[in-house]
């Protein structure tokens, strides 16, 4: 299992869920955020001390998968997030140690599953 965090443009979110949604990728949460990558940075100095003025707008995604799931969703969001200018995000990945449904107590695997596909056993 693993834990996708991708970082977007909030323009590019409409797209991202679509094609998320087309892979039969659904569960996952969206944070608006702000920060600063690859972006031209606007420098000012307060004080005699440079700081950096702008932070962008993106949109942060945290979709847990099980392994089938990890190249079908990092290519969804690829896809649907690029725009081939800077500032388009970025995806991380990282090992999910254990998950729990908490309404039905269900572990891992199952837990990251999809009710829907469950219902079909």
């Amino acid at each position: 299992m693993k834990m996708i965090t991708a970082i977007i443009r909030p323009e590019k979110l409409d797209d991202v869920k679509a094609a998320l949604f087309a892979a039969e990728v659904e569960g996952l949460t969206i944070t608006r955020v702000s920060g600063h990558g690859g972006e031209k940075t606007v420098l000012e100095s307060y004080r005699g001390h440079p700081l950096v003025y702008e932070f962008h707008d993106k949109v942060r995604l945290d979709i847990g998968v099980s392994e089938p799931f990890v190249d079908v969703t990092i290519e969804a969001i690829v896809k649907a997030g690029k725009t081939g200018e800077v500032g388009d995000g970025k995806i991380f990945v990282f090992p999910i140690e254990k998950v729990v449904r908490i309404r039905t107590g269900e572990l891992d695997r199952d837990a990251v599953t999809p009710v829907h596909v469950l219902q079909k056993k």
